[in-house]
Protein backbone atom coordinates (compact mmCIF):
# COMPACT_ATOMS: atom_id res chain seq x y z
CA UNK A 1 0.00 0.00 0.00
CA UNK A 2 1.34 3.54 -0.71
CA UNK A 3 2.44 5.65 1.64
CA UNK A 4 0.68 9.27 2.25
CA UNK A 5 3.45 12.10 1.61
CA UNK A 6 2.37 13.40 5.45
CA UNK A 7 3.09 10.15 6.97
CA UNK A 8 5.15 10.36 9.72
CA UNK A 9 6.45 6.31 10.69
CA UNK A 10 9.22 7.06 13.42
CA UNK A 11 11.03 10.29 15.36
CA UNK A 12 13.56 10.04 13.18
CA UNK A 13 11.47 10.53 10.01
CA UNK A 14 9.38 13.10 11.25
CA UNK A 15 12.23 14.96 12.79
CA UNK A 16 14.10 14.54 9.00
CA UNK A 17 10.21 16.49 7.47
CA UNK A 18 10.75 19.09 9.89
CA UNK A 19 14.40 19.67 8.67
CA UNK A 20 12.84 19.62 4.90
CA UNK A 21 10.29 21.60 5.59
CA UNK A 22 12.17 24.66 7.35
CA UNK A 23 14.29 24.12 4.59
CA UNK A 24 11.92 24.42 1.67
CA UNK A 25 10.35 27.07 3.61
CA UNK A 26 13.18 28.81 3.39
CA UNK A 27 13.75 28.32 -0.14
CA UNK A 28 10.32 29.60 -0.87
CA UNK A 29 10.74 32.56 0.60
CA UNK A 30 13.63 34.02 -0.41
CA UNK A 31 11.81 32.86 -3.77
CA UNK A 32 8.97 35.37 -3.14
CA UNK A 33 11.39 38.23 -1.75
CA UNK A 34 12.78 37.93 -5.12
CA UNK A 35 9.66 38.02 -6.80
CA UNK A 36 8.59 41.05 -4.07
CA UNK A 37 11.67 42.96 -6.09
CA UNK A 38 10.33 42.80 -9.18
CA UNK A 39 7.20 44.38 -8.55
CA UNK A 40 5.05 41.19 -7.70
CA UNK A 41 3.99 41.52 -4.44
CA UNK A 42 0.67 42.18 -2.16
CA UNK A 43 -1.48 45.10 -3.27
CA UNK A 44 -4.20 44.51 -0.71
CA UNK A 45 -6.82 47.49 0.05
CA UNK A 46 -7.30 49.07 3.32
CA UNK A 47 -8.80 47.12 5.94
CA UNK A 48 -9.71 47.25 9.51
CA UNK A 49 -9.73 44.06 12.02
CA UNK A 50 -13.12 43.94 13.60
CA UNK A 51 -13.08 40.46 14.73
CA UNK A 52 -10.87 37.48 16.45
CA UNK A 53 -11.41 34.39 18.02
CA UNK A 54 -9.08 31.10 17.98
CA UNK A 55 -7.70 30.67 14.42
CA UNK A 56 -9.21 33.42 12.67
CA UNK A 57 -9.34 37.10 12.94
CA UNK A 58 -12.44 39.26 10.53
CA UNK A 59 -11.18 41.97 8.30
CA UNK A 60 -13.77 45.18 7.14
CA UNK A 61 -12.75 46.69 4.22
CA UNK A 62 -12.72 50.61 3.99
CA UNK A 63 -15.29 51.33 1.66
CA UNK A 64 -18.80 50.66 1.37
CA UNK A 65 -19.41 50.98 5.08
CA UNK A 66 -22.95 51.52 4.96
CA UNK A 67 -23.57 48.45 2.24
CA UNK A 68 -25.16 45.48 2.36
CA UNK A 69 -22.63 42.65 4.22
CA UNK A 70 -21.20 40.44 2.50
CA UNK A 71 -18.86 37.71 4.22
CA UNK A 72 -15.75 36.06 2.44
CA UNK A 73 -14.37 32.86 3.21
CA UNK A 74 -10.73 31.68 2.41
CA UNK A 75 -9.64 28.27 1.90
CA UNK A 76 -7.40 28.37 5.39
CA UNK A 77 -4.53 26.56 2.87
CA UNK A 78 -3.06 30.02 1.94
CA UNK A 79 -2.65 33.50 2.73
CA UNK A 80 -6.30 35.43 1.64
CA UNK A 81 -4.88 37.64 -0.20
CA UNK A 82 -5.55 35.85 -3.83
CA UNK A 83 -9.24 37.54 -2.96
CA UNK A 84 -7.66 40.80 -3.63
CA UNK A 85 -4.52 40.13 -6.13
CA UNK A 86 -4.00 43.11 -8.31
CA UNK A 87 -5.94 46.59 -8.60
CA UNK A 88 -6.96 44.38 -11.91
CA UNK A 89 -8.15 41.39 -10.71
CA UNK A 90 -9.31 41.38 -7.57
CA UNK A 91 -12.83 40.23 -5.58
CA UNK A 92 -12.51 42.46 -2.88
CA UNK A 93 -12.58 45.43 -5.24
CA UNK A 94 -15.43 44.24 -7.62
CA UNK A 95 -17.56 43.92 -4.36
CA UNK A 96 -15.99 47.52 -2.83
CA UNK A 97 -17.06 48.77 -6.19
CA UNK A 98 -20.84 47.44 -5.88
CA UNK A 99 -21.11 48.78 -3.33
CA UNK A 100 -21.06 45.97 -0.54
CA UNK A 101 -19.75 46.31 2.75
CA UNK A 102 -16.82 44.15 2.35
CA UNK A 103 -15.53 42.00 5.58
CA UNK A 104 -12.73 38.37 5.06
CA UNK A 105 -12.08 35.69 7.42
CA UNK A 106 -8.41 35.63 8.04
CA UNK A 107 -7.06 32.36 8.92
CA UNK A 108 -4.49 32.07 11.53
CA UNK A 109 -2.04 29.83 10.99
CA UNK A 110 -1.48 27.13 13.98
CA UNK A 111 1.29 26.37 16.21
CA UNK A 112 2.23 23.63 18.49
CA UNK A 113 0.80 25.46 21.13
CA UNK A 114 -2.56 25.36 20.22
CA UNK A 115 -5.02 22.80 21.00
CA UNK A 116 -5.64 20.19 17.99
CA UNK A 117 -8.64 21.92 15.51
CA UNK A 118 -10.77 19.81 13.82
CA UNK A 119 -13.75 20.51 11.24
CA UNK A 120 -16.05 21.43 13.89
CA UNK A 121 -13.65 24.55 15.01
CA UNK A 122 -13.38 25.59 11.67
CA UNK A 123 -17.16 25.41 11.13
CA UNK A 124 -17.94 27.52 14.37
CA UNK A 125 -15.45 30.05 13.90
CA UNK A 126 -17.10 30.96 10.46
CA UNK A 127 -20.60 31.04 12.76
CA UNK A 128 -18.60 33.29 15.54
CA UNK A 129 -17.43 35.71 12.58
CA UNK A 130 -20.77 35.98 10.95
CA UNK A 131 -21.97 36.55 14.62
CA UNK A 132 -19.14 39.65 14.51
CA UNK A 133 -20.61 41.44 11.73
CA UNK A 134 -24.21 40.96 12.86
CA UNK A 135 -23.08 42.58 16.03
CA UNK A 136 -21.51 45.45 14.33
CA UNK A 137 -24.70 45.58 12.14
CA UNK A 138 -26.71 45.59 15.30
CA UNK A 139 -24.87 48.59 16.73
CA UNK A 140 -25.08 50.66 13.50
CA UNK A 141 -28.71 49.76 13.56
CA UNK A 142 -29.20 51.25 17.40
CA UNK A 143 -27.17 54.23 17.25
CA UNK A 144 -29.99 56.42 16.96
CA UNK A 145 -28.56 58.08 13.63
CA UNK A 146 -31.96 58.44 11.95
CA UNK A 147 -33.66 57.14 8.93
CA UNK A 148 -31.02 54.51 6.88
CA UNK A 149 -30.03 55.76 2.87
CA UNK A 150 -28.97 53.87 0.40
CA UNK A 151 -25.13 53.92 -0.88
CA UNK A 152 -24.06 55.36 -4.21
CA UNK A 153 -25.14 52.28 -5.48
CA UNK A 154 -28.59 51.35 -4.32
CA UNK A 155 -27.12 49.02 -1.64
CA UNK A 156 -28.64 49.77 1.97
CA UNK A 157 -27.75 47.76 5.25
CA UNK A 158 -30.71 47.60 6.18
CA UNK A 159 -34.03 46.41 5.10
CA UNK A 160 -36.94 48.19 4.29
CA UNK A 161 -38.00 48.05 7.88
CA UNK A 162 -34.70 49.40 9.36
CA UNK A 163 -33.66 45.95 10.31
CA UNK A 164 -30.27 44.78 9.16
CA UNK A 165 -29.94 43.68 5.74
CA UNK A 166 -29.03 40.01 5.39
CA UNK A 167 -25.57 38.43 4.75
CA UNK A 168 -24.58 36.36 1.97
CA UNK A 169 -21.25 34.51 2.08
CA UNK A 170 -18.69 33.64 -0.49
CA UNK A 171 -16.40 30.52 0.42
CA UNK A 172 -13.64 29.00 -1.50
CA UNK A 173 -12.39 25.61 -2.29
CA UNK A 174 -12.05 24.26 1.63
CA UNK A 175 -12.98 27.91 2.81
CA UNK A 176 -16.45 26.83 0.58
CA UNK A 177 -16.68 23.45 1.89
CA UNK A 178 -16.80 24.66 5.90
CA UNK A 179 -18.95 27.40 5.08
CA UNK A 180 -21.88 24.52 3.66
CA UNK A 181 -21.11 22.84 6.63
CA UNK A 182 -21.44 26.23 8.76
CA UNK A 183 -24.72 26.96 7.12
CA UNK A 184 -25.94 23.60 7.89
CA UNK A 185 -25.08 23.49 11.55
CA UNK A 186 -26.94 27.14 11.66
CA UNK A 187 -29.21 28.00 8.37
CA UNK A 188 -29.91 31.66 9.72
CA UNK A 189 -26.00 32.70 9.27
CA UNK A 190 -26.99 34.01 5.43
CA UNK A 191 -29.54 34.39 3.03
CA UNK A 192 -27.37 32.77 0.40
CA UNK A 193 -24.02 31.01 0.03
CA UNK A 194 -21.83 30.99 -3.50
CA UNK A 195 -19.56 28.22 -3.32
CA UNK A 196 -16.03 28.65 -5.58
CA UNK A 197 -14.94 25.30 -6.49
CA UNK A 198 -16.00 24.15 -3.31
CA UNK A 199 -16.12 19.99 -3.15
CA UNK A 200 -19.35 18.45 -1.08
CA UNK A 201 -19.84 15.28 -2.52
CA UNK A 202 -16.83 12.53 -2.25
CA UNK A 203 -17.92 9.57 -4.36
CA UNK A 204 -15.82 7.67 -6.53
CA UNK A 205 -14.47 9.03 -9.59
CA UNK A 206 -16.10 12.70 -8.13
CA UNK A 207 -12.52 14.38 -8.80
CA UNK A 208 -9.14 13.43 -9.92
CA UNK A 209 -7.91 15.09 -6.94
CA UNK A 210 -10.45 12.93 -4.41
CA UNK A 211 -9.88 9.60 -6.32
CA UNK A 212 -5.61 9.70 -5.43
CA UNK A 213 -6.31 11.08 -2.00
CA UNK A 214 -8.41 7.80 -0.87
CA UNK A 215 -6.01 5.82 -2.78
CA UNK A 216 -3.33 6.57 -0.22
CA UNK A 217 -2.48 5.35 3.07
CA UNK A 218 -2.45 8.12 5.41
CA UNK A 219 -1.79 8.55 9.01
CA UNK A 220 -0.98 12.51 9.89
CA UNK A 221 -0.95 13.28 13.63
CA UNK A 222 -3.27 15.10 15.18
CA UNK A 223 -1.42 16.77 18.02
CA UNK A 224 0.20 19.28 15.58
CA UNK A 225 0.42 21.18 12.74
CA UNK A 226 1.53 20.31 9.22
CA UNK A 227 3.39 23.01 7.35
CA UNK A 228 2.85 24.73 4.52
CA UNK A 229 5.60 23.82 2.49
CA UNK A 230 4.80 19.75 3.29
CA UNK A 231 1.54 20.37 2.29
CA UNK A 232 2.65 21.96 -0.92
CA UNK A 233 5.01 19.07 -1.61
CA UNK A 234 2.16 16.67 -0.79
CA UNK A 235 -0.37 17.84 -3.09
CA UNK A 236 2.31 18.03 -5.79
CA UNK A 237 3.52 14.17 -5.42
CA UNK A 238 -0.36 13.51 -5.39
CA UNK A 239 -0.96 15.00 -8.55
CA UNK A 240 1.25 16.30 -10.48
CA UNK A 241 -0.13 17.09 -13.82
CA UNK A 242 -2.70 19.24 -11.63
CA UNK A 243 -0.28 21.19 -9.50
CA UNK A 244 3.17 21.00 -11.04
CA UNK A 245 2.47 20.61 -14.82
CA UNK A 246 -0.56 22.82 -15.47
CA UNK A 247 1.81 25.70 -13.98
CA UNK A 248 4.21 25.40 -16.75
CA UNK A 249 1.40 25.06 -19.30
CA UNK A 250 -0.17 27.75 -18.15
CA UNK A 251 3.25 30.02 -17.47
CA UNK A 252 4.06 28.83 -21.64
CA UNK A 253 0.66 30.34 -22.47
CA UNK A 254 0.62 32.97 -21.17
CA UNK A 255 4.32 34.59 -22.50
CA UNK A 256 2.85 35.99 -25.33
CA UNK A 257 -0.23 37.54 -23.36
CA UNK A 258 1.54 40.08 -21.06
CA UNK A 259 -1.37 40.45 -19.08
CA UNK A 260 -2.09 36.84 -18.20
CA UNK A 261 1.62 36.29 -17.70
CA UNK A 262 1.66 39.52 -15.40
CA UNK A 263 -1.34 37.69 -12.89
CA UNK A 264 0.35 34.36 -13.22
CA UNK A 265 3.11 35.59 -11.91
CA UNK A 266 1.55 37.42 -9.17
CA UNK A 267 -0.36 33.75 -8.37
CA UNK A 268 2.92 32.38 -8.05
CA UNK A 269 4.20 34.59 -5.34
CA UNK A 270 0.81 34.17 -3.68
CA UNK A 271 1.54 30.75 -4.06
CA UNK A 272 4.59 30.70 -2.10
CA UNK A 273 3.36 32.38 1.09
CA UNK A 274 2.73 28.74 3.18
CA UNK A 275 0.45 28.35 5.74
CA UNK A 276 0.61 25.48 8.23
CA UNK A 277 -2.97 23.55 8.85
CA UNK A 278 -3.81 21.55 11.77
CA UNK A 279 -3.37 17.82 11.55
CA UNK A 280 -6.68 17.08 13.07
CA UNK A 281 -8.34 19.26 10.56
CA UNK A 282 -6.53 17.37 7.70
CA UNK A 283 -6.70 14.05 9.06
CA UNK A 284 -10.72 14.47 9.86
CA UNK A 285 -10.86 16.11 5.88
CA UNK A 286 -9.60 13.23 4.63
CA UNK A 287 -11.29 10.48 6.87
CA UNK A 288 -14.70 11.93 7.36
CA UNK A 289 -15.18 13.89 4.09
CA UNK A 290 -12.78 12.32 1.02
CA UNK A 291 -13.15 8.81 2.05
CA UNK A 292 -16.27 8.65 3.72
CA UNK A 293 -18.83 11.07 2.08
CA UNK A 294 -20.39 11.59 5.25
CA UNK A 295 -21.69 15.24 4.40
CA UNK A 296 -23.54 13.79 1.29
CA UNK A 297 -24.77 11.09 2.88
CA UNK A 298 -25.99 13.03 6.04
CA UNK A 299 -23.80 11.38 8.38
CA UNK A 300 -21.09 13.97 9.60
CA UNK A 301 -21.77 14.58 13.21
CA UNK A 302 -20.26 17.64 15.18
CA UNK A 303 -21.04 18.14 18.44
CA UNK A 304 -24.81 17.64 18.61
CA UNK A 305 -25.65 17.89 15.01
CA UNK A 306 -25.50 15.11 12.38
CA UNK A 307 -25.27 17.32 9.30
CA UNK A 308 -26.27 16.49 5.75
CA UNK A 309 -28.01 17.90 2.22
CA UNK A 310 -31.24 18.09 3.92
CA UNK A 311 -29.48 20.77 6.60
CA UNK A 312 -28.73 23.00 4.20
CA UNK A 313 -31.42 24.96 3.06
CA UNK A 314 -29.86 28.45 2.73
CA UNK A 315 -29.78 29.11 -0.85
CA UNK A 316 -26.87 28.24 -3.01
CA UNK A 317 -25.04 29.04 -6.24
CA UNK A 318 -22.23 26.80 -7.00
CA UNK A 319 -19.75 27.90 -9.28
CA UNK A 320 -17.44 25.54 -11.37
CA UNK A 321 -14.33 24.63 -13.67
CA UNK A 322 -14.97 21.94 -16.13
CA UNK A 323 -11.20 21.96 -15.72
CA UNK A 324 -10.39 22.39 -12.60
CA UNK A 325 -9.77 18.77 -10.68
CA UNK A 326 -10.64 19.28 -7.39
CA UNK A 327 -13.90 20.65 -7.27
CA UNK A 328 -15.82 20.04 -10.62
CA UNK A 329 -19.61 19.65 -11.09
CA UNK A 330 -19.77 16.01 -10.08
CA UNK A 331 -17.88 16.64 -7.18
CA UNK A 332 -21.52 19.30 -6.10
CA UNK A 333 -24.50 17.70 -8.10
CA UNK A 334 -24.91 14.56 -6.43
CA UNK A 335 -25.08 16.64 -3.19
CA UNK A 336 -27.58 18.95 -4.69
CA UNK A 337 -29.63 16.20 -5.81
CA UNK A 338 -30.33 14.89 -2.04
CA UNK A 339 -31.67 18.63 -1.66
CA UNK A 340 -35.08 18.28 -1.81
CA UNK A 341 -36.99 21.37 -3.22
CA UNK A 342 -33.74 23.48 -2.27
CA UNK A 343 -32.66 26.87 -3.76
CA UNK A 344 -29.10 25.69 -6.04
CA UNK A 345 -27.91 26.41 -8.70
CA UNK A 346 -24.59 25.74 -10.88
CA UNK A 347 -22.73 28.04 -12.78
CA UNK A 348 -19.70 26.78 -15.11
CA UNK A 349 -16.79 29.38 -15.68
CA UNK A 350 -14.71 28.33 -18.19
CA UNK A 351 -10.91 27.73 -18.34
CA UNK A 352 -8.44 31.06 -18.67
CA UNK A 353 -4.71 31.59 -19.13
CA UNK A 354 -2.34 33.43 -16.33
CA UNK A 355 -4.53 31.65 -13.43
CA UNK A 356 -2.19 29.05 -12.54
CA UNK A 357 -4.04 26.38 -11.53
CA UNK A 358 -7.68 26.33 -12.92
CA UNK A 359 -8.67 25.73 -9.08
CA UNK A 360 -7.99 29.67 -9.08
CA UNK A 361 -9.15 31.15 -12.07
CA UNK A 362 -13.11 32.01 -10.38
CA UNK A 363 -10.53 34.85 -8.09
CA UNK A 364 -7.69 35.02 -10.53
CA UNK A 365 -9.32 34.93 -14.21
CA UNK A 366 -9.90 38.50 -16.42
CA UNK A 367 -13.10 36.28 -18.21
CA UNK A 368 -14.28 35.75 -14.29
CA UNK A 369 -14.42 39.34 -13.20
CA UNK A 370 -15.93 40.83 -16.39
CA UNK A 371 -18.34 37.67 -17.15
CA UNK A 372 -19.09 35.37 -13.70
CA UNK A 373 -18.64 37.83 -11.22
CA UNK A 374 -21.82 39.70 -12.62
CA UNK A 375 -23.39 36.74 -12.97
CA UNK A 376 -22.61 36.26 -9.18
CA UNK A 377 -24.18 39.65 -8.12
CA UNK A 378 -27.11 38.95 -10.51
CA UNK A 379 -27.95 35.93 -8.56
CA UNK A 380 -27.54 37.65 -5.33
CA UNK A 381 -29.07 40.60 -5.98
CA UNK A 382 -32.67 37.90 -7.10
CA UNK A 383 -32.25 37.00 -2.97
CA UNK A 384 -32.14 40.16 -1.35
Amino acid sequence: MERHPFQDGSDLFAQARAAQAAAMDQMRGAQARSLDLLGFGTHECAYDVVGAGPHWRLRRYHGAAAGAPLFLVPAPIKRPYIWDLTPDVSVVRFWLDHGLSVHLLEWIAPTDADEPAGIEDYARAILAAGGAIRDVRAEGHGNGHGPHEPDAHGHDAHEPDGAPAPLFLIGHSLGGTLAAIACAMEPDLARGVVLLGAPLSFEPGSSAFRDLVVAQHHDTPEDRPVPGSQLSQGCAMLSPVAFVWARWMDIALSLTDPTALNVHLHVTRWALDEVALPGKLIRQMVDWLYREDRFRLGRLALGAHVLGPADLTTPVLAVITPADEIGPRAAVEPFFARISGGDTQILEHPAEIGVGLQHLAILAGRRAHAQTWPQIAGWMAARR
